[in-house]
């Protein structure tokens, strides 16, 4: 009998040890089973309709499907962002069809949900199922039970099956656009600076907006730089305007942001060879360089091995203006002029100010807004000498003195550039 003889403590020990070791191994092997595709039906054409929104419920089981994404960074695998219940979704199964034989595989899931919701009962989630080993599907549909009928359920069409040459260098990320969205002036001041900074692609989660600002997205959306996705999470989901949950009867924080970002990172893997991750009232300043694309080459180079680049962000409250750059052609924009608030909030004792992310969304398996949850290669903190987060909005320290503030005109280095810029989308939106 296995652990007889010795009774020793050091032989007790090594026993337990080894036992425990056979176990976990078993358990694992097992559970490796059990998620392997198995056949179920043969001589199956699959007719289930294709998904065409952006989020799709599925049916009684508090399971919002975003988009599936091939992932064969360790293995095979169909990876699903998503929003679930944290507690109440347990088990999910891929349905694969692969032609022309018309086999129908189906994959147990694993059902990974983020560990940043913050409270509220909906969160993102990874999941994540074997793919079919001599099968390159390039559609899964998703349902509670290993057996049914694949014909009833939603399609989805796999994303990132085949790798793709870099369309673009940057591409940024902007979620959630709520709350009838009308700083018009600075999105376009914004939009300008990204241009200016080197980026190509701005896509943009989009839940609603002012009649004006869908004039001037259609503009840049025309131009070739902006990718809207709709975005209709409130059709779903009581969705939460803030990012913590206040027990308020809400789903989700902050319009799902975190799900957005997410799928924003893994739509443009194979596209874009860095994602910025911010708001639309940020701009990430370089102090040292005149663009992203040698500030970034230079962060390379000095950390080898890094796929995350945190950048500070700091205030600058859109209540305190400078009487340089009051333009009276823009007076008549609704939205703040960025140009005139060059004063930013001093650093506050025993806080840490927060940071936004140019990754390289290949290294990336999941983010938060802040950091990155899990990636491959390392993080590094980009020092403020180097570059800083312009963030226009709301004074945070509303009680402070203007003599308190940093006067800072780092913005002011793109002034020329980016008025006439500005003044051409405002003659061409006729704004």
């Amino acid at each position: 009998m296995l652990c007889a003889g010795k009774k020793s403590y050091f032989a007790a020990a090594v026993c337990i040890i080894t036992v425990t070791s056979m176990l976990t191994v078993s358990y694992l092997r097992l559970q490796r089973l059990s998620h392997q595709p198995k056949v179920i039906q043969e001589g199956r054409r699959c007719r289930g309709k294709i998904a065409n929104s952006t989020i799709t419920a599925l049916k009684g089981n508090k399971t919002f499907i975003i988009s599936p994404y091939f992932d064969d960074r360790e293995s095979k695998v169909t990876r699903l962002i998503g929003i679930v219940h944290h507690d109440d979704v347990k088990q999910l199964y891929c349905w694969f069809c692969c032609q022309p034989k018309g086999k129908i595989y189906v994959s147990k899931a694993k059902i990974d949900v983020h560990s940043d919701r913050f409270g509220f009962p909906y969160g993102a989630a990874d999941i994540v199922c074997l793919e079919p080993e001599n099968c390159d599907p390039t559609h899964v549909s998703v349902h509670q039970f290993p057996h049914g009928n694949i014909d009833q359920l939603p399609r989805f069409e796999i994303k990132n099956r085949k790798a793709e040459n870099f369309s673009v260098d940057f591409t940024v990320c902007i979620s959630a656009m709520f709350g009838n969205y009308n700083n018009v002036l600075q999105f376009i001041q914004s939009m300008e600076m990204y241009k200016i900074l080197g980026v190509q692609k701005v896509v943009i989660y989009k839940n609603n907006c002012s009649h004006l600002m869908e004039k001037v997205l259609k503009f840049y959306i025309e131009e070739g730089t902006v990718e809207i996705i709709p975005w209709p999470i409130n059709s779903h989901l009581r969705v939460s305007s803030k990012w913590h949950f206040m027990q308020d009867g809400m789903h989700i924080g902050y319009y799902g942001q975190i799900t957005a970002l997410n799928d924003c990172i893994y739509r443009n893997m194979e596209r874009s060879k860095f994602v910025v991750l911010n708001d639309a009232d940020e701009i990430i300043l370089p102090l040292k360089h005149p663009d992203w694309k040698t500030m970034m080459n230079s962060l390379q180079e000095q950390n080898p091995g890094t796929s995350v680049f945190l950048f500070e962000n700091h205030i600058f409250p859109e209540t305190v203006s400078s009487h340089t750059f009051n333009i009276s052609s823009w007076n008549a924009v609704p939205g703040v002029n960025i140009l005139q608030h060059v004063y930013r909030e001093p650093d506050r004792k025993d806080v840490i100010n927060p940071r936004k992310m140019i990754v390289d969304p290949r290294k990336v398996i999941q983010t938060s807004v802040h950091s990155v949850l899990h990636a491959y290669g390392n993080s590094v903190n980009v020092p403020m000498d180097v570059a800083l987060i312009y963030h226009c909005r709301k004074a945070l320290q509303r009680d402070l003195p203007r003599k308190s503030l940093i006067r800072d005109t780092t913005l002011w280095r793109y002034n020329s550039s980016l008025i006439m810029n500005v003044n051409k989308v405002l003659s061409q939106t006729m704004l």
